[in-house]
């Protein structure tokens, strides 16, 4: 398994290549976005470490611009700037985890590995329910015209509640589901997920709802198109 890591503290950098190398990940290193995308150009990889402040290109920028040319490798923010807006900011720019510094390298492990052994859930088709249709091949979530990208991680889950429309599942049954039943994976992550379609749905002006039921969990609530 190959990583890239982008960190402009060159000590931070050191130590935490040494120990990913120590734990069998071929790991490469840069200091910032440009050189981030030059490696992407040269070498395939399975999961990308990400700072956020960077000089020349930051993190989320240079995410955004990766996901905007279809590249799907995963990415963990590793970062000090741990508010909930930026979180949210950053899980909606297409990262699939993100992690606030300073942080136990068993814990970045577990996460890593919880990442790089989940099934490849999205798969060939394009599965439609109510007004909202999903190509899963480019991740482009559609709905009366309008489209919207999602990441891997939001395509995953809504392509789940697709397949099991109007009924009701807990955090923990979409964490076993969707998140292959990782106990690193905690359950506001669900949340934080839920929160990014429900703006996806607003967007497109679905009629299709992502509901809490309260005490129970969450139900995609689907109104069948008038014919």
């Amino acid at each position: 398994m190959r990583i890239l890591l982008i960190e402009d503290d060159l000590d931070f950098s050191y130590a935490l290549k040494i120990q990913l190398v120590n734990h069998g990940f071929e790991t490469d290193t840069c200091t910032n976005g440009n050189d981030g995308l030059f490696y992407l150009q040269q070498q395939t990889y399975h999961l990308i470490l990400l700072d956020w402040k960077m000089p020349v290109l930051n993190g989320i920028d240079f995410l955004q611009i990766i996901r905007d040319k279809g590249i799907s490798t995963p990415v963990i923010f590793l970062t000090g700037m741990g508010d909930l807006a930026q979180k949210i900011e950053g899980l909606n720019r297409g990262a699939d985890d993100y992690l606030v510094k300073p942080f136990a390298f068993e814990e970045l492990l577990a996460r890593i590995h919880c990442i790089l052994r989940r099934p490849q859930i999205i798969k060939t088709g394009s599965p439609s329910v109510g007004d909202l249709f999903l190509d899963t091949d480019k991740q482009v979530l559609c709905c009366n015209g309008k489209t919207v990208s999602i990441t891997a991680r939001e395509s995953a889950l809504l392509l789940f509640f697709m397949s099991h429309a109007n009924q009701t599942f807990s955090r923990e049954a979409l964490l076993a589901n969707v998140w292959n039943g990782s106990a690193d994976v905690e359950s506001r992550n669900v949340d934080n997920f839920i929160y990014l379609l429900r703006n996806h749905l607003k967007t497109l002006n679905s009629l299709v709802q992502l509901k809490t039921v309260r005490g129970a969990g969450y139900r995609l609530e689907v109104e069948e198109v008038s014919k």
